[in-house]
């Protein structure tokens, strides 16, 4: 069994909390010691003083397959996670059709191991069709593979209903994933209400349709038991809400954008549609709010909710073109502007970004103990370069980077010990 030692490293912790200088040996797939001697006959990988963190574990990335291939496949967004640092996807079911039957979940799952260089895990839809009435077959999608379960953007208006799933989820054991917003003030919203909506004449939506949306979910959740994680909390007003959950003991999570962390509402300047987003851009303050409640623990998770978006969708007007941005290539670089800012170390970084979302989801990656796969990264953080979205991988190029100075190159990606990106 061969055996591969990476040495003169800056080991980047998110476990343990450590930034320090060491080395790591890897055999049989997994994490066998922490600086140790090399063996005989041992590969060596030299990294040269740049750091090595846990693989990235991206929670919320929409792929193309089945129904929009021409936007996203499994290999071309296996590609892009690979040359991100991302090795573990965690794939949303708003496909066409939905992941919404054991026979979908085993043909995605199927049609992934086959195509893609990085892990692909998928949740399935909590209701059929993701219309919010009939629960899916929640207990045999579980059985197929199903790692949580969410109608992702669709917000269920049948509470009834919606309560019956989560006491079905509850019995069970499964993981929800509720998007918080009030369907009725959302609708039609290209924006986030204000000042600086009005003066673009765009239809805004308040922020604090995201807390009555959360503030339901969170009531339901009290009342069923069920674990429960939000997938994108963007605005301040709905942080109180999330602590006094916490405070009295509800399984409950929350998640965060990459862009609503690095992006405010002025980024949409002369009616950008790569900035148009769900939800839309929130306020500077908001944006603060959130890296503060990342720092803080409040928020758990930062995602990229990659959302490939072809041409044609994205070159309309602001109100009618398509939300959403592609993001497994830029999440890394992106998140590295809240350590140059001084908001996070690495070590609180990868736990956002990779120790948290494998806790949740129960997954034995994003950590670098021992025993653990060997799943890595290895970047420079302060590396200068300037995007060009044809360069990504994606099939996609709907990027709001595009054109922006970023700091941090991934060099090297592995996953169970075998690389699946080396930078040029």
């Amino acid at each position: 069994m061969s055996v591969t030692v990476f040495q003169n490293l800056r080991v980047i912790d998110p476990e343990t909390g450590s930034d320090e200088p060491g080395s790591l040996t890897v055999e049989g797939g997994v994490i066998t010691a922490h600086g140790a001697e090399a063996p005989k006959g041992a590969s060596l990988i030299d990294g040269a003083g740049l750091c090595l963190a846990p693989g990235i574990v991206d929670w919320g990335v929409k792929i193309g397959e089945p129904g929009e291939r021409h936007r996203e496949s499994f290999r071309s967004a296996g590609l892009a996670a690979a040359a991100g640092g991302v090795t573990t996807i965690i794939a949303r079911p708003d496909t066409q059709p939905a992941i919404d039957t054991p026979e979908t979940l085993e043909f995605v799952t199927r049609r992934a191991a086959e195509a893609s260089p990085v892990r692909i895990r998928h949740m399935a839809a909590l209701t059929k069709g993701r219309q919010g009435r009939e629960m899916t077959e929640i207990g045999f999608l579980l059985d197929a593979g199903a790692i949580a379960f969410t109608d992702v953007f669709h917000v269920a208006t049948d509470t009834k209903s919606l309560s019956r799933a989560l006491t079905y989820a509850r019995s069970l054991g499964a993981l929800v994933i509720g998007h918080p917003q009030e369907p009725g003030m959302s609708q039609g919203a290209a924006t986030t209400s204000g000042k600086f909506a009005s003066l673009r004449g765009l239809p805004g939506v308040s922020p604090m349709a995201e807390r009555m949306g959360l503030e339901r979910d969170l009531a339901l959740a009290e009342m069923t038991g069920v674990r429960y994680h939000a997938d994108q909390i963007t605005t301040a007003r709905s942080l109180p809400a999330l602590a006094r959950a916490r405070d009295q003991g509800l399984d409950v999570t929350a998640g965060v954008s990459i862009h609503h962390l690095t992006l405010n509402e002025f980024d949409v300047g002369d009616y950008r549609t790569f900035f148009k987003l769900t939800p839309p851009l929130r306020s500077e303050d908001d944006r603060l709010a959130m890296v503060q409640a990342v720092a803080d623990g409040l928020i758990d998770v930062i995602g990229s909710f990659h959302t490939p978006a072809d041409e044609e969708s994205k070159r309309l007007p602001f109100e009618e073109a398509a939300s959403g941005a592609v993001g497994l290539e830029t999440l890394l670089p992106a998140a590295l502007r809240l350590y140059h800012a001084g908001a996070l170390d690495l070590p609180g970084l990868f736990r956002a970004l990779a120790l948290n979302p494998a806790n949740r989801l129960g997954l034995p990656q994003g950590r670098l103990s021992v025993g653990a796969p060997a799943d890595l990264v290895l970047f420079d953080p302060d590396a200068p370069f300037v995007l060009d979205r044809f360069k990504l991988h994606s099939k996609s190029k709907n990027t709001p980077f595009d054109g922006a100075r970023l700091e941090g190159k991934v060099l090297g990606t592995w996953v169970s010990g075998n690389r699946v990106f080396e930078a040029n």
